[in-house]
């Protein structure tokens, strides 16, 4: 049986349990994927820890990669064995193996590793959605950026970057 982290009361880092968890086959419009890299937010402290409500118990995570097992009536964008990344959708990323609305899912190419998409989907997708939907930039625009340190704020600087 695949392991998952999950939650059952919130607090620290020490409420975290690896647990056995049943998975089952995916229903229509899902795929079951089987994880190789989990992608960690600070959002996921904020789950954790009570101060973003979420029904207990639960899994934690957003984001991850791996590869299709099995997918339901109606999924025809992806298939078993291909190899996919996600972020968003039901909290429980945090897992060896998962079933998952198949919406959810990018297949990734070639040259993109599942360790880097993991990590970049969510943070690549909310850069996307500042310099894209909130306020289309173009090139010779300036910003200001606080916080460029972090995820969000290091993709964003190479990716403004690279419209010059």
């Amino acid at each position: 049986m695949p392991n998952a982290i999950r939650v059952h009361t919130p607090g620290g880092p020490d409420v975290m349990q690896w647990e056995e968890v049943a998975v089952g086959d995916p229903g229509p419009g899902e795929a079951r994927v089987r994880h190789t890299a989990v992608g960690v937010n600070y959002l996921d402290t904020y789950h954790r820890s009570g101060l973003y409500k979420i029904p207990m118990p639960s899994g934690l995570g957003s984001e991850a990669a791996g590869t299709v097992e099995a997918v339901g009536s109606g999924v025809d964008w992806v298939k078993p064995g291909d190899r996919v990344a996600y972020c968003g959708g039901p909290l429980g990323s945090y897992c060896e193996v998962r079933v998952l609305p198949a919406d959810r899912l990018v297949k990734l190419p070639d040259d993109v590793a599942e360790r880097v998409a993991a990590t970049l989907m969510l943070k690549g997708l909310t850069v996307q959605y500042l310099f894209r939907q909130t306020y289309k930039l173009d090139a010779g625009d300036t910003i200001l950026f606080h916080a460029a340190a972090g995820g969000v704020g290091l993709i964003a600087c190479q990716w403004r970057a690279h419209w010059g």
